[in-house]
C-alpha cells in the first residue's frame, strides 16, 4: 500500500469516526456560528490581520447568518494544534500557513511556498488557473478539509542574525528559527532549526535560545520588534518567496452549508489573499526605512551561500518525491513557475527596471 492510500483510508476513517462526535452546530434562528482558530498570536502584525479579515468578511457578506468566532492562538489550541483541532470536529476551521503542517504531509508546503518555489504572483497563477486550486482540495480530502488561499505575505527577508553571514559554514551550529521544509534545508548546512510559533520568536531571540530567526519582513518584523535585540538583517531569503497562507475548513462542516455560504468562504478567502498582500507590500517599504534609520544593517548573502541554500533545497524536495501526490504536486508547481517565470520577467521585469531608472526611484 502506497502512503496516499495509507493516509486517504486513515485519516478520512478518523475524521469519519470524529464528526460523529462534533458538537451540534450553533443554530440560532437560522444563523450559525463557526469557531475559527489560528496558528497567529493576536495582533501579530499582518497574519492576524487576514485571518481576522477572512472571519469579518463572511460574517459581513451572509449578514451575520454565518458568523465567524476567531480564536487566536493559545485560547482554544496552541498554534500548532490548529490543523488537528478542525481535522478532530474541535474547531470548525483555521487560519495558517500550511507549511506548519508538513509533517501530515510534506505537500503541504507548496500552498504556502516551497524553498526556492513560486513568487507571490506565480503561486497565483498556478492556483487559480493551472491546477493547483485543485491539487490543494485533493491534499485536503486525505485529512477531511476543504481548503483555500487565504492570505500571503509576498516575499520574505532571509532574517535577523547576531553575526554577518560571509560562507555557507557559518551555518553549522547556529541556532535559527526557520519552519518547514526551508529549515529543513537549513539544517543540511549544520543549523540548528527551531519551529516556534510567531508569538514566541521574540522571547527565544532576546533570550539567547535562539541565535537567529526569520519571520516575515520589514513591517512585520518591526512591529516584533527584532531590531530590539540584533541589527543585522538579511533582506532576501531563500525560503518563502511568496508565502500563502490558508484556511482549511472541516469538510462535513463545509459540506453542511448551503452552496451559497461555501461560495461566500471561498470568495472571502480569495479577497483576503490579495488585501494581505497589497497590506504586506505597502508597508515593507517604509518599514525598512525606519529599520535603516535605526541602525540596523540591512545586506544581502554571498552568491556562495545562495548556492548552498540552492543545493540543500533540491536535496530536501527529492527526498519526498517516493510520495506520488508530493511529487505530483512538486511537478505541477514547478512547471507551472516556469511558464509564468519568463514571461513576467521581459515584460514586469524589465519595465520596472527601467521605469525606476528613469523616474529615479
Amino acid at each position: 500500500m502506497d502512503r496516499r492510500s495509507f493516509l486517504t483510508k486513515s485519516a478520512l476513517g478518523g475524521t469519519a469516526a470524529a464528526a460523529g462526535t462534533l458538537a451540534a452546530p450553533a443554530y440560532a434562528q437560522g444563523k450559525r456560528t463557526l469557531t475559527m482558530v489560528t496558528t497567529w498570536g493576536r495582533g501579530l502584525a499582518g497574519v492576524h490581520d487576514a485571518a481576522q479579515r477572512v472571519a469579518d468578511s463572511i460574517t459581513a457578506m451572509t449578514d451575520g447568518q454565518l458568523t465567524v468566532e476567531l480564536k487566536a492562538a493559545g485560547e482554544l489550541v496552541g498554534a500548532f494544534e490548529v490543523f488537528d483541532a478542525v481535522t478532530a470536529g474541535q474547531a470548525d476551521m483555521y487560519h495558517g500557513a500550511d507549511y506548519y503542517f508538513t509533517g501530515q504531509h510534506p505537500a503541504y508546503q507548496y500552498f504556502t511556498c516551497a524553498p526556492f518555489g513560486t513568487t507571490a504572483q506565480e503561486l497565483v497563477n498556478w492556483y487559480y488557473h493551472d491546477g493547483g486550486m485543485e491539487l490543494h482540495d485533493e491534499l485536503g480530502k486525505i485529512f477531511g478539509l476543504k481548503s483555500f488561499l487565504a492570505g500571503n505575505t509576498g516575499a520574505q527577508a532571509g532574517g535577523w542574525y547576531a553575526e554577518e553571514i560571509t560562507s555557507p559554514e557559518d551555518f553549522n551550529g547556529l541556532k535559527f528559527r526557520m519552519p518547514g521544509l526551508g529549515g529543513k534545508a537549513l539544517g543540511k548546512l549544520g543549523a540548528s532549526v527551531q519551529n516556534i510559533p510567531g508569538a514566541e520568536v521574540y522571547q527565544a531571540l532576546a533570550s539567547g535560545a535562539i541565535d537567529g530567526t526569520e519571520w516575515i519582513g520589514p513591517w512585520a518584523d518591526e512591529k516584533a520588534g527584532f531590531q530590539e535585540i540584533t541589527k543585522i538583517y538579511y533582506a532576501a531569503g531563500f525560503h518563502e518567496p511568496g508565502a500563502g497562507l490558508s484556511v482549511a475548513t472541516n469538510r462535513a462542516v463545509f459540506e453542511d452549508l448551503s452552496p451559497a455560504h461555501q461560495k461566500v468562504i471561498e470568495i472571502a478567502c480569495a479577497e483576503a489573499h490579495q488585501w494581505n498582500l497589497g497590506q504586506f507590500l505597502m508597508n515593507n517599504g517604509a518599514a525598512l526605512d525606519r529599520l535603516q534609520a535605526g541602525g540596523v544593517q540591512v545586506k544581502e548573502f554571498p552568491e556562495s551561500v545562495w548556492d548552498a541554500f540552492g543545493k540543500a533545497s533540491i536535496e530536501t524536495l527529492d527526498e519526498f518525491m517516493d510520495d506520488p501526490l508530493f511529487a505530483e504536486i512538486r511537478k505541477s508547481a514547478e512547471a507551472s513557475m516556469a511558464k509564468s517565470s519568463g514571461w513576467i520577467d521581459r515584460s514586469e521585469g524589465t519595465y520596472r527596471e527601467q521605469r525606476d531608472r528613469v523616474l529615479g526611484i
